[in-house]
């Protein structure tokens, strides 16, 4: 088992907050980190620091070896608000379920699940497995359609009048947030809530929420909305309730049904969000959860939760930092959830799972970042492979050797790595030059360290798989390389007798640098030579300048443009015969 960072970082600080708030209040039980999400479309990388805040603490619990465990609620009882931009065979038609629970819509076509909610939620299922997340997924469809929650809702309907009164001191606060420039922010990374006009809009059920949505007026306030059992949708509204017999009236505004059931023993319906969330917290025991940014205004969903949880449920909240939120280096043009940012999946797809698993670890919660998905993923993967070295050689700095450790493995062991970690950037040119030809890629691999060669592209797997998905799926096809088929005679016929020489001193010295290391030297040593300075001696500015000419004028000749992959890869992969014919030999 991977023993624990002995240096703290922030998992280690928040892990022993949260150790010691479980033993105050529930000595000797199981501590419980919790996120949500919900399936409502593609759960993206934003959504993920819900799951990995969580994750990471109560990863790091049970490396201590107390009991924990981490709980993630799929909010798929959820109403379909609307449809998501950019997925794929999914169009206006689906605007006729709004209303319905995601569980209740139909699937994206072509989608081997049996709803929308579904889809979306296996989709970040299978991510999460792949980050090594262990986790018990909690279907809000199922507690609430099963009973589990009735107690519950017949609990937080008795006290309708408190909760209520929690509510309107909030109430006011809202208005003045949403009106005055203060917008709540609408991309949602906490349990799928909604942006404040849809939250207002849900805040209660009752005869007042047709007045401006927010349970004030002269009727009664329901923290309770029933799914209408005629056409599916929560266009419901609360007309009367007893809570002796728990008969329950409503009508639906959006066809007209109205019928009178047993609250007792109708599981169609579900609790209000603002209510629905301290009531979970409460259920399960909640002691460390996190929320976004957006939780900081004062009549959002935690805030208001905390005051319910406590005042009607008689829990505590949990205790969990602000997360901020995570942005995207190169939007990801060409990625599944297309028309949206990118999700785990496409992120997974370019890059391996501890390094991922690293961009959140390594960052403190209240810290944003960003998902490289242009030519920055390649520095990215620099940074993680000097810090490997580091690691090797003794030098890390201990928050680096928690966040390494933490990315790389879990309590449960470590995560599947690259046996032979080759530089991202090398394996993307190659893959770039042959176009993913494995016959030639393990070719110009074996070629690269002459004594130690690739001998198998199962050694370079999965690093060369995730670079090839990034050649293929994130860099345009204008910005590929393509390599010339037949040499550009009328260039060769104009060069000078200098750029002549240079071609020459090249050609001759690739046989005996035919590998990464040489032929950095050989290119970078032309030009130093026919300026008479020692190969070995550090470039000055003007001979930089000849460099990079001379770089130029082999870029031109291989694939008709003056820049390309790094010159010493391009070399490796088009190979010697063909370099020596397209350089005029």
């Amino acid at each position: 088992m991977p023993q624990t960072a002995v240096e703290t970082d922030w998992v280690s600080r928040i892990a022993d907050d949260v150790i010691a708030e479980a033993e105050r209040r529930a000595p000797g039980k199981p501590v419980v980190c919790a996120s949500g999400l919900s399936p409502s479309g593609p759960i993206h990388l934003g959504n993920l620091r819900e799951v990995m805040v969580p994750h990471l603490v109560a990863d790091e619990i049970k490396r201590r070896g107390v009991a924990c465990e981490h709980i993630i609620s799929w909010d798929d009882y959820d109403r379909f608000r609307k449809v998501p931009a950019g997925v794929e065979g999914v169009d206006s038609s689906w605007d006729e379920h709004i209303g319905k629970p995601l569980t209740s819509v139909p699937a994206p076509p072509g989608s081997p699940y049996g709803s929308w909610g579904e889809h979306f939620k296996a989709a970040m299922a299978d991510s999460l497995a792949q980050l090594g997340v262990e986790y018990r997924g909690i279907s809000q469809t199922e507690m609430y359609t099963s009973g589990a929650y009735r107690e519950q809702i017949l609990f937080a309907m008795r006290e309708r009048e408190r909760i209520d009164a929690v509510l309107d001191r909030y109430r006011t606060l809202d208005k003045a947030s949403s009106g005055a420039g203060g917008k709540k922010q609408q991309k949602k990374q906490k349990q799928g809530e909604p942006d404040a006009a849809e939250l207002e809009a849900e805040e209660g059920s009752g005869a007042a929420a047709e007045d401006d949505g927010s349970g004030v007026g002269t009727g009664a306030y329901y923290p309770y909305k029933p799914y209408c059992t005629a056409c599916g949708r929560d266009t419901t509204k609360v007309t009367a309730y007893d809570d002796e017999t728990t008969e329950l009236t409503y009508t639906c505004g959006g066809c007209g049904h109205s019928e009178t059931v047993l609250l007792r023993e109708f599981d169609n319906g579900k609790l209000v969000w603002k209510v629905d969330w301290p009531m979970r917290w409460a259920y399960e025991g909640v002691v460390f959860e996190p929320s976004g940014v957006d939780h900081q205004s004062p009549g959002s969903s935690f805030v208001v939760g905390g005051q319910l949880v406590k005042e009607i449920f008689g829990a505590e909240q949990p205790i969990g930092p602000m997360y901020a939120f995570v942005g995207i280096s190169g939007m990801a043009k060409m990625s599944s959830s297309k028309g949206g940012v990118p999700t785990p999946a496409d992120a997974l797809g370019i890059m391996e799972a501890p390094l991922l698993r690293w961009l959140y670890a390594r960052r403190r919660p209240n810290q944003s970042f960003k998902v490289a998905f242009d030519q920055e993923i390649q520095r990215t993967y620099d940074e993680w492979d000097a810090l490997e070295r580091k690691l090797a050689a003794g030098t890390a700095q201990p928050a680096d050797v928690a966040a390494h450790l933490r990315a790389s493995s879990t309590a449960a062991g470590p995560l599947p790595s690259t046996p032979r970690p080759l530089p991202y950037r090398t394996l993307a040119s190659v893959v770039d030059v042959t176009a993913g030809n494995d016959e030639q890629t393990l070719r110009i691999l074996s070629e690269l360290d002459p004594e130690r060669p690739v001998g198998s592209l199962d050694e370079v797997r999965p690093r060369l798989d995730r670079a090839q998905r990034w050649i293929t799926t994130q860099v345009p096809a204008e910005q590929r390389t393509r390599v010339r088929d037949e040499p550009d005679t009328a260039l060769l016929e104009s060069l000078e007798d200098e750029q002549r020489e240079s071609l020459r001193l090249l050609l001759d010295g690739l046989e005996d640098h035919w590998s990464l290391e040489g032929l950095t030297q050989l290119v970078y040593g032309v030009p130093k030579v026919q300026a008479g300075i020692d190969p070995d001696a550090k470039p000055t500015p003007e001979l930089k300048v000849a460099q990079r000419s001379f770089f130029a004028l082999v870029y031109k000749l291989l694939v008709g443009s003056e820049t390309g992959p790094r010159l010493p890869t391009l070399l490796l992969a088009v190979g010697s015969d063909r370099v020596r014919k397209l350089l005029g030999a």
